[in-house]
C-alpha cells in the first residue's frame, strides 16, 4: 500500500465545484520529486482538515494527476495511500447505489451508482509501480478519485431524476 508521511503537509483550500480546475482533465505527473512528496503531504493534511475519505490534487487547485485515500473497504479493513498517475483499469461487479458526498461539494450528498469492486493501477511517490484493489466504499472511493482526475465530480454520474435533484440541490446552495 503506498503511504506517505502524515501530518507533515500544509492545509490547502478545497476547491468548489464551479472552479474551472474541477472541470479540467489533469497532467501526468513527471517528475517523482521531494516537491511530488510535499504535495502528497498537504493532500492528506487538507484532506485530513476536511475529514475527508480521499481527495485528488486538483481538488486543491494543482492539476496533477495524484489522489490520497483514507477509508474503509467493505469488510472494514483500513486503507491508506496514495496513487501517482492512476488508472482505472477494472470497475466491475455488481452495480451498489449508495449516498456520496464530496468535498468540492460541501453539504451534499446523493445516492450515487458504483461498482462494487475497482482495481487501479500507478505509481507512488518515489515512481515504483502500483495496484490499488478495494471493494465496497473503498471501491466506490477509487472510483471517485479517478474520476476527478478526468474532470468529472461525481454528480456526472447521475441520471435521470437523481442528477435533476442534485442539480437544483446545488443551485439553491449557490443562491
Amino acid at each position: 500500500m503506498a503511504k506517505t508521511k502524515t501530518g507533515q503537509g500544509t492545509i490547502r483550500p478545497i476547491r468548489r465545484l464551479g472552479d474551472p480546475v474541477l472541470r479540467t482533465e489533469c497532467d501526468p505527473v513527471r517528475t517523482f520529486d521531494a516537491e511530488l512528496e510535499r504535495l502528497v503531504d498537504d493532500m492528506f493534511a487538507s484532506m485530513y482538515e476536511a475529514n475527508g475519505a480521499g481527495l485528488a490534487a486538483n481538488q486543491i487547485g494543482v492539476g496533477l494527476q495524484v489522489f490520497t485515500y483514507d477509508c474503509e473497504d467493505d469488510k472494514g479493513r483500513r486503507h491508506v495511500g496514495h496513487v501517482v498517475n492512476p488508472r482505472l483499469v477494472a470497475a466491475d461487479g455488481e452495480v451498489l447505489t449508495a449516498s456520496e458526498g464530496c468535498l468540492s461539494v460541501p453539504g451534499l450528498r446523493f445516492d450515487t451508482p458504483r461498482h462494487a469492486h475497482a482495481v487501479v493501477e500507478g505509481f507512488t511517490v518515489k515512481g515504483k509501480p502500483i495496484t490499488v484493489e478495494g471493494t465496497g466504499y473503498f471501491a466506490r472511493c477509487l472510483q471517485h478519485e479517478c474520476g476527478h482526475l478526468k474532470g468529472q465530480v461525481y454528480i456526472d454520474v447521475l441520471d435521470g431524476e437523481a442528477r435533476r435533484a442534485a442539480m437544483r440541490a446545488i443551485r439553491e446552495r449557490r443562491d
